[in-house]
């Protein structure tokens, strides 16, 4: 089929059943939900936007696989050109959904288990890539949303995964027969994927042997039996349930980053669906290609476009005070446009830098070093964006009451006025703007930015192992022309 229209993207989620729970209650319809609504309506904009002539170049691409157009989302890059264009869907996607676009994990994880699969079959005679290509296909050509699974729960980190008292803390499989395994475990943080067609599951970290139980990757249908969802639930999520108009909120269309818990009770998987079982060797290869892929993505992309939205923010309050000509609120704009361009150079520096990994797979993936900076950076950066935003909003990013006071009969006059700061814009438009701010100062992103695709040490460690400064010593001993004994 061609690729979805938003319409029936929407459509297609009516006929599936998953089982999710938010605030100790069962969700009956993600679709009718005000929370798990924001997820629906991020990743139905997707749709619309590889459709759009505007849009189509950054958000759809050529497919070799089908002979035809796909949502970038479904795509492996098979040059730097694709990372390129990779690298700026991400930011478009962010700067106008204002929080995550959830096909992201799973579009990373296709670049993992492409390059991986590819490399146990050359090295193990093992069948796994043709199996993960023919699930790729059948997702482009049915332009499905899928999610990635990477974060487990995990027991003590001062014990081995053999030693843990509860063996299921770390997803594995309990059971094989001639049809498939069955797995069981939990997979935590995961972002929006009750509202996806599939669950792309990856090992979380490297193995050992005896630990082949462990190592294991899938693709499961979203809504599987013995899948069930349980959600976060925070003041924004509160807010949101309680609110009249949505334009009451900070983001009032996408909302906060939602994320769940995905719980996996003995569900079966078909062997044609197993891209990873047993082989220890090739567990941390898949993380660390998810990783390299993924950090690029949240280092020089998606942050890069939040942080367009925070800028927008701060810039508007500014003129709204009638503060352009004020040098240290401009010195602070002009930091974060510094931070915004430094993080997006690093990911485009990762994209053009990108290489074929393994060599003879076609998979590229993006350059080790710049992609593991461009996530380092950018942890920094965002909690700096998010401090001088917040000082340039001033304590009403905070202390702002609701915007239910402009229908209020009561306070309404007083609300108008004394939170014009004596402006032609109009009030609400100021407050609105000052709600979207929290939603940013006060919100989810700060820690989400700074965990996910790992935190900060994750990087430098990381960076510690890929550098071995040969390059640099070299460069010393040509200068001063050593001695080499």
């Amino acid at each position: 089929m061609a690729m979805m229209t938003p319409e029936q993207f929407e459509e297609s989620l009516k006929k599936m059943t998953p089982r999710v729970f938010m605030n100790g209650k069962r969700v009956e319809s993600v679709l009718e939900n005000p929370n798990t609504r924001t997820v629906v309506a991020s990743n139905k904009a997707s749709y619309e936007w590889a459709l759009d002539p505007k849009y189509k170049d950054i958000m759809s691409c050529y497919s070799p696989l089908i002979g035809g157009m796909v949502n970038r989302y479904t795509h492996v890059s098979a040059g730097r050109e694709d990372l390129v264009k990779k690298a700026e869907a991400g930011k478009f996607t962010a700067e106008r959904l204002g929080t995550c676009i959830y096909r992201c994990v799973g579009y990373d994880a296709f670049h993992a288990l492409a390059a991986t699969t590819w490399e146990m079959d050359q090295n193990l005679g093992t069948g796994y890539h043709p199996r993960f290509m023919a699930f790729l296909m059948m997702v482009q050509e049915k332009d499905l949303s899928v999610a990635g699974a990477l974060t487990e729960p995990r027991g003590r980190r001062d014990k081995k995964t053999l030693d843990w008292p509860d063996p299921y803390l770390s997803l594995k499989v309990v059971g094989k027969n001639k049809k498939g395994i069955i797995v069981r475990g939990a997979k935590i943080n995961i972002s929006g994927a009750f509202a996806s067609h599939e669950l792309v599951v990856m090992p979380q970290s490297s193995h050992r042997e005896g630990e082949e139980d462990y190592a294991v990757a899938f693709a499961t249908p979203a809504d599987a039996k013995g899948i069930t969802y349980v959600c976060q639930f925070s003041p924004y999520s509160a807010e949101r349930e309680m609110a009249d108009d949505p334009y009451e909120l900070g983001n009032p269309v996408y909302g906060q980053r939602e994320t769940s818990m995905v719980i996996f009770d003995n569900v079966f998987v078909p062997w044609e669906r197993v891209f990873h079982c047993g082989e220890t060797q090739y567990s941390g290869k898949i993380v660390a290609r998810f990783a390299r892929t993924h950090r690029m993505t949240c280092g020089g992309t998606c942050k890069v476009g939040f942080m367009n939205q925070i800028i927008g923010a701060a810039k508007l309050i500014q003129e709204y005070k009638g503060l352009d000509r004020v040098p240290h609120i401009n010195e602070q704009i002009t930091e974060m446009v510094v931070l915004r361009e430094t993080g997006r150079a690093c990911g485009l520096a990762a994209a053009h830098e990108g290489a074929e990994d393994p060599p003879g797979s076609g998979v590229y993936l993006p350059d080790e070093i710049m992609g593991n900076v461009a996530k380092l950076n950018i942890c920094n950066a965002f909690w700096r964006a998010m401090a001088l935003a917040g000082d340039i909003g001033g304590g009403l990013v905070v202390t702002m009451p609701s915007l239910k006071e402009l229908k209020n009969p009561e306070v309404k006059d007083y609300v108008e006025e004394f939170f014009s700061f004596g402006s032609e814009e109009p009030t609400e438009n100021i407050l609105k703007v000052h709600k979207l701010l929290q939603h940013w100062t006060a919100g989810l992103h700060g820690v989400g930015t700074w965990h996910g695709a790992g935190p900060v040490m994750a990087q430098k460690i990381m960076l510690q192992r890929v550098v071995d400064f040969k390059h640099e010593k070299d460069l010393i001993k040509e200068t001063l022309q050593l001695i080499n004994k």
